[in-house]
């Protein structure tokens, strides 16, 4: 039988507690969900608001993965969930991890948490951040990822924005911006254009297309996850990668100095010390006050 937590007075079986994850540390999933508790804090503030999509590998990353948008089958009745437009008027509902409890629940299914740029608050679609994921193909790697950061930044900046950085907790980098809500579309519009800019400045760095046989040894800056339908992994999320990493926010001046990718490796262990030592990096994109407009003009 499964043992039973009481979280802010829910009852969650939690299962499996003993199960390795991840064989490469021996990580298991009851120290993953006491990962998840001990940053509760700062991810619940990332993620509340948000309809979330999964990324489920209960049988660890070696294991079958499957992305979803819905709320899994034998959802408590106490998780919120949020109805989400769909295609052609069409809608659908998402889970709101809203507290700690929800957290839990999801946390027991084996998940990354994946975000839209958007909250469930406000019309659908209407941005309240910018994201830029910057991918290296190989042999690129997230030290030139930093590079393209650091351009990016100074680039924002010029117009008025603030850039945050996130470990991917993959092999690459996120900049997180926040803007005032703005449409989706223009949201989308002007990162693509930053990422021609950024292609255009530094060619043999950068590319801002797709194409898989244009990335060897560059950095795609994909701009897509904009788009009002699509979900980033969220700020302090564990991954389904051959170790425990954690998607992290860093600092600039750890951005600046990376000479080496595992100088940009975080794993669940780090981050109690990290977030002692820095508090949330990425607490100002949750200030409206700091949110700035976005530039018009860009055309998706």
């Amino acid at each position: 039988m499964s043992p039973i937590a009481e979280v802010e007075g829910r009852r969650i079986a939690l299962s499996n507690l003993d199960k390795v994850l991840y064989p490469a540390t021996g990580t298991t999933k009851g120290e993953l969900l006491h990962y998840l508790a001990a940053a509760a804090g700062p991810l619940l503030r990332h993620l509340r608001g948000r309809p979330l999509a999964f990324l489920r590998f209960p049988d660890g990353p070696d294991g079958q993965t499957f992305f979803t948008k819905n709320p899994p089958p034998g959802m408590p009745d106490w998780v919120e969930t949020a109805e989400v437009p769909r295609h052609e008027g069409e809608t659908s509902r998402q889970v709101l991890v809203q507290n700690l409890a929800s957290l839990m629940w999801a946390g027991n299914l084996v998940v990354e948490f994946h975000a839209p740029m958007w909250r469930a608050d406000r019309d659908a679609g209407l941005a309240d951040r910018l994201v830029f994921d910057l991918d290296p193909g190989p042999p690129a790697t997230v030290v030139h990822c930093c590079a393209v950061a650091e351009w990016l930044r100074e680039r924002l900046h010029a117009d008025g924005l603030s850039a945050y950085a996130k470990t991917s907790g993959s092999k690459g980098l996120h900049l997180l911006v926040p803007v005032e809500p703005t449409p989706s579309r223009q949201t989308t519009g002007y990162a693509r254009k930053l990422a021609l800019e950024a292609a255009a400045a530094v060619p043999g760095l950068v590319t801002s297309k797709m194409t898989r046989s244009l990335r060897p040894g560059k950095v795609f800056v994909d701009f897509s996850q904009n788009a009002a339908a699509k979900t980033t992994a969220a700020p302090y999320t564990a991954r389904a990668r051959r170790e425990p990493t954690v998607s992290a926010p860093v600092t600039w001046g750890e951005v600046e100095r990376c000479e080496d990718p595992a100088q940009m490796v975080f794993r669940i262990d780090d981050m109690t010390p990290r977030l002692d030592r820095h508090g949330d990096l990425l607490e100002p994109l949750l200030d409206p006050g700091l949110a700035r407009p976005v530039p018009e003009g860009a055309n998706p």
